[in-house]
């Protein structure tokens, strides 16, 4: 292109000879003809000879057309394709759009106080718990969508009680809550497309409402599944944790120390730290009281004084068996109640198929059976020592059982079969 401007310039500006442009350019005279010539700078092109592909074109939309979402390497088969793979797969790349159609991703502008985003984050690490137990346990994780600041809890299972009083938690840490919370069809919130009672019931006490995300469609909560990501490359590796505490604690302080102090792009290259001020002033208050969270149920009291929760037994006191308790479970504490008065309160154990039995409780079963034992033979003494009499008050006469058999004619004088000798009919009187 520089090389035909100059050409042209030389000879029509400065009339210099096409010989001495030749000379001075270093290119052939013929060369300096064609771009005089020319109107446009020379440029080289090669008809295309084809691809490979185009044979197999049509049959490749026959099968998109029925099956949109068939993947490249079946078509190959398909079809009998025995090339390479890249030219067939750059070719469905291609065409696929025409009949399965393009899904864009919006972008989002949050305002201050209007979403967090919620998910739960399984660390490839086993925690020790306790009883000599290792487990990997998941944590709860929050994104405030505007300043983009995080938070999380380790909480011992993926179970709606849980869940829920850890966000309770998170959420009783900032003081407010987001007028939206997004979540997955997790389970325990969401799992059949819409809010599970006890999820609806939280949202409802706060004020807030519930977004659970569409299936198969993880940017709609792609801010905290790459936090996630984050916190699996930049926080775990190179740590060793005591305890579900430690973790916890551990956690709390990098992110305070670092992950929520980063300059951030997208939030106009300032920190979430920074920022949280702006959102929490648009976000509501937290209710008075704290709502039903927790594991919670109401069970009758068995002669095994033990009620079982999340896979472990707890003790509860014995002077309640056959009666109706309520269990409440957080993620510390478990509490058992018979009607208003406390009968058991244990630490909460985050292992599994553990017995936690209250040194009292034992003592009080202990007591209570020996009592049970005394009144049962106190019981039959007095059965014993008992005279039967008539309602005229003289003695009933108890007779011995042979007389019976005398009576009826029964004798066993012959041995049964079997080889057996019948002994004599007794009666004790004790």
């Amino acid at each position: 292109m520089e090389q035909w401007a100059e050409i042209r310039r030389l000879h029509r500006s400065e009339g210099v000879p096409i010989k001495e442009i030749a000379r001075r350019l270093g290119v052939a005279r013929n060369t300096v003809r064609a771009a005089l010539a020319s109107d446009t700078a020379p440029s080289y092109s090669r008809p295309s000879k084809g691809s490979a592909v185009d044979a197999f074109e049509p049959q490749i939309r026959a099968l998109l057309r029925e099956y949109p979402t068939m993947p490249a390497t079946v078509i190959a088969q398909r079809i009998g394709w025995s090339r390479s793979l890249t030219v067939l797969k750059d070719r469905v790349r291609v065409i696929r759009p025409e009949f399965r159609g393009v899904d864009p991703a919006d972008r989002v502008i949050y305002q201050p106080g209007g979403c967090s985003q919620w998910d739960l984050w399984f660390p490839d690490y086993r925690i020790p718990v306790g009883h000599n137990q290792l487990s990997m346990l998941p944590v709860l994780v929050m994104t405030l969508a505007f300043s983009r600041y995080r938070s999380a809890v380790m909480i011992p299972s993926r179970q709606g009680g849980d869940i829920l009083a850890g966000m309770w938690l998170l959420l009783s840490q900032l003081g407010a809550a987001t007028r939206k919370l997004v979540w997955d069809r997790e389970s325990a919130i969401g799992g059949k497309g819409k809010p599970t009672a006890l999820a609806a019931g939280f949202v409802g006490s706060l004020g807030t409402r519930l977004e659970l995300a569409p299936p198969c469609d993880p940017e709609y909560k792609g801010m905290v599944e790459r936090n996630n990501r984050f916190f699996e490359t930049s926080f775990l590796p190179g740590r060793h944790f005591a305890s579900p505490a430690d973790f916890t604690a551990q956690f709390d302080r990098w992110l305070a120390d670092y992950a929520n102090t980063r300059v951030v792009r997208s939030i106009g290259d300032r920190r979430p730290c920074d920022v949280l001020t702006e959102d929490l002033a648009q976000m509501a208050t937290l209710p008075p009281s704290a709502p039903q969270v927790g594991l919670s149920t109401r069970v009758r009291l068995g002669r095994d004084y033990y009620v079982r929760v999340a896979g472990n037994d707890y003790s509860v006191h014995p002077s309640v068996i056959g009666r109706f308790v309520d269990i409440t479970a957080d993620l510390h504490r478990v509490r058992i109640a018979c009607g208003e008065v406390t009968v058991a309160d244990h630490d909460r154990s985050w292992a599994n198929h553990v017995t936690i039995a209250d040194a009292q409780h034992v003592r009080a079963a202990k007591e209570l059976r020996r009592d049970y034992r005394n009144q049962q033979l106190q019981n039959r003494a007095r059965n014993a020592a008992r005279v039967r009499t008539h309602p005229d008050g003289h003695e009933v006469p108890i007779r011995a059982l042979p007389d019976y058999d005398d009576l009826f004619g029964v004798h066993f004088a012959t041995p049964p079969p079997g080889g057996l000798t019948p002994t004599a009919s007794t009666i004790t009187e004790g």
